[in-house]
């Protein structure tokens, strides 16, 4: 059976983004020492290439499902935000956030001032693309997984991350904002099931005919951060269109098919090698995994490692609802430019491995790039 004692450690990261109660996590490794200052331009970490991308945010209901958390408003809906590669274009870069969402969020307006480089609706580059979805840590923002997605989308990618909304705060057109009612004690078992329904809803809408961008229905994966992870390898499971997911430190809450999984996943954590608890609920799941598959650590990281968190704390400091003890498993002490460069890195060497059938050595051994990575198994 798995432990629902581990379940902690996915809400420190609501802890830095929202105003939420984080139980403790144990951890040797020491927070950053100080704070950069807010600075006069941001942006977010700039893709590993140069080529043009666009974005564009969809509000997608879906009719046939009540939501699960709030019964009395409806039917589901759910954004989505859509990175994906274009046609050069001279319009505007999108905004990181709204005011208003970013005072959700950090606390302050200043995630507001922030540009992405994305061009808002630019016109998609021709030919269907490998689709990669992502799902957000719980009550954190799908716009925590800017950085990956845009980087994903500047490789050749159409990427869509998606906000499960009543666990996050979340942003409906016309500036209707719905918080996390939720957060506090969930059963976390029924958030990965029901994550992956979300997520197989957002696949029935991107792969119909006429969704722009185009996207190619044959080569799908799924990425998610903390309870994001363990919902990618659970819509796997359920879904047969899923070909390869990504678990970035996400501890899994549900049983593992007594038959195994015999598609491919990436395991890319945070101290786990140094936490018994941690590894134990990787290990249960472990040899259940039976497709290609490896398990990487990145010791001196944190469970925000994989998100936008590093280099928001690098641009506006620490904010003060952030316990001084669940710093150091919140952010380690990579510095925020390796953090962004390895989670890309993997995550990309991972899904042009499994859905381009483009090899890379970084899944195969470790790296002078990147010697904070390393193979467990």
């Amino acid at each position: 059976m798995l432990r629902t004692s581990t379940s902690r450690r996915s809400f420190v990261a609501a802890a830095l983004l929202m105003t939420l109660a984080a139980a403790p996590v144990t951890s040797a490794v020491a927070a950053p020492s100080s704070s950069a200052p807010a600075r006069a331009t941001a942006e977010v970490p700039a893709p590993t290439t140069r080529a043009p991308i666009g974005t564009r945010t969809l509000h997608l209901v879906d009719p046939s499902r009540p939501d699960p958390w709030k019964p009395a408003a409806g039917s589901r809906e759910l954004m989505v935000t859509m990175w994906y590669p274009a046609l050069p274009s001279r319009g505007e870069k999108a905004p990181y956030a709204s005011k208003a969402l970013s005072r959700q969020i950090l606390g302050t307006e200043a995630l507001g001032d922030v540009r992405a480089h994305a061009v808002t609706d630019a016109r998609p580059a021709p030919k269907a693309r490998p689709l990669v979805v992502l799902s957000p840590g719980f009550g954190m923002s799908r716009l925590t997984l800017t950085a990956l997605g845009e980087d994903l989308a500047s490789r050749g990618y159409a990427v869509a991350a998606v906000d499960h909304t009543y666990e996050a705060a979340v942003e409906f057109p016309g500036g209707r904002m719905e918080t996390c009612l939720i957060c506090g004690k969930p059963d976390t078992g029924a958030v990965v099931r029901n994550r992956s329904k979300d997520l197989r809803f957002v696949l029935d809408q991107l792969t119909r005919p006429g969704a722009v961008p185009r996207v190619d229905a044959r080569r799908i994966g799924v990425a998610g951060h903390s309870i994001g992870g363990a919902s990618a390898v659970e819509v796997m499971r359920d879904d047969p269109r899923v070909d390869a997911a990504v678990n970035l430190d996400g501890n899994f809450f549900t049983e593992p098919p007594a038959a195994g999984l015999r598609k491919p996943v990436l395991l890319l954590g945070a101290q786990r090698g140094a936490s018994p608890e941690f590894q134990e609920n990787w290990e249960q799941t472990w040899s259940h995994l039976t497709g290609w598959k490896r398990w990487l650590d990145v010791p001196d990281g944190g469970h925000l490692t994989f998100t936008d968190a590093p280099w928001i704390v690098d641009r506006f400091g620490l904010p003060a609802q952030l316990p001084e003890k669940d710093r150091p498993g919140a952010l380690g002490t990579l510095a925020a430019s390796k953090a962004t460069s390895l989670t890309r890195d993997y995550v990309a060497a991972f899904f042009d491995r499994q859905l381009r059938g483009v090899p890379s050595p970084l899944l195969d051994r470790p790296s002078a790039r990147h010697p904070e990575v390393t193979f467990l198994k």
